[in-house]
């Protein structure tokens, strides 16, 4: 399975000129890129032969295809993700479409992940067979009683079946953190699972959220892309405490970068 290649649980890019394309134009020269990796994907979990080997790949080569439209990464705190192949609950803020591709070249090698997502993904042109191929626990986010109910339910099966889930308990993608958007239902599935939380703070505005189509900003390559995985944490313990520990991890890393 293939991954980035990690120094002491650290990522950093290697130094690298992009060519005079990417330079001037890095979202001219990304999305073409991006769009034969959602491809060559979407045509292989059509026919049920996507593993998650082949999602990593896909998730690395989605992360070379932004290094090379200029985009720096700087991942930390891997050695959290490598230490243990128990499943656990990782719990992050959303900030662009870019840690949905990203995430699992970084998690995937060392434990089997799905995410919570909305019902729009798993209907989304061509990346629908993708992302249902990888058994995500999807939410409408219209009616959040039953949205914990579906993570609280669906999550503990996958949970106990070895899957670890990834959740953004943020209402919608957002470059601002604001701690009263960010719920606790990745902690009250954690807690009912009785697995270990991983946090994880993350920058990513690289990869704008674009005006009329979402999904498709600008690339902007003078950003740069951080992901730090945080200690793991005991969902045993207070459930305000926990949730406070996890809020002041993400605003601490945000405020540094």
């Amino acid at each position: 399975m293939l991954t980035v290649k990690l120094n002491n649980g650290n990522y950093l890019s290697p130094p690298a000129a992009p060519g005079w394309l990417s330079s001037k134009l890095p979202s001219v020269c990304f999305y073409p890129r991006a769009f034969k990796v959602v491809l060559q994907a979407a045509l292989m979990a059509k026919k049920g032969i996507y593993t998650e080997g082949d999602w990593a790949k896909s998730s690395l080569d989605i992360l070379r295809a932004l290094e090379l439209s200029g985009v720096e990464f700087a991942v930390s705190g891997m050695e959290h993700v490598c230490a243990s192949t128990e499943p656990c609950v990782f719990i992050g803020n959303h900030m662009s479409t870019l840690e949905t591709f990203v995430l699992p070249t970084l998690i995937a090698p060392y434990r089997s992940n799905t995410f919570v997502v909305k019902n729009s993904l798993v209907d989304y042109p061509l990346f629908k067979w993708v992302m249902r191929s990888r058994n995500p626990i999807v939410v409408n986010r219209t009616n959040p009683r039953d949205d914990l109910k579906t993570v609280l339910n669906d999550g503990c099966d996958r949970l106990a079946h070895g899957m670890s889930v990834i959740v953004f308990p943020q209402t919608t993608r957002t470059t601002d953190f604001n701690p009263e958007n960010f719920n606790s239902i990745g902690v009250k599935l954690a807690r009912k699972a009785g697995v270990p939380i991983i946090p994880i703070a993350l920058k990513t505005d690289a990869w704008n959220n674009g005006h009329l189509l979402k999904d498709f900003g600008v690339i902007d390559p003078h950003k740069k892309v951080h992901f730090e995985f945080g200690q793991p944490i005991d969902s045993a313990g207070k459930a305000g405490d926990i949730q406070e520990t996890i809020v002041e991890f993400i605003q601490t890393r945000l405020q540094n970068w």
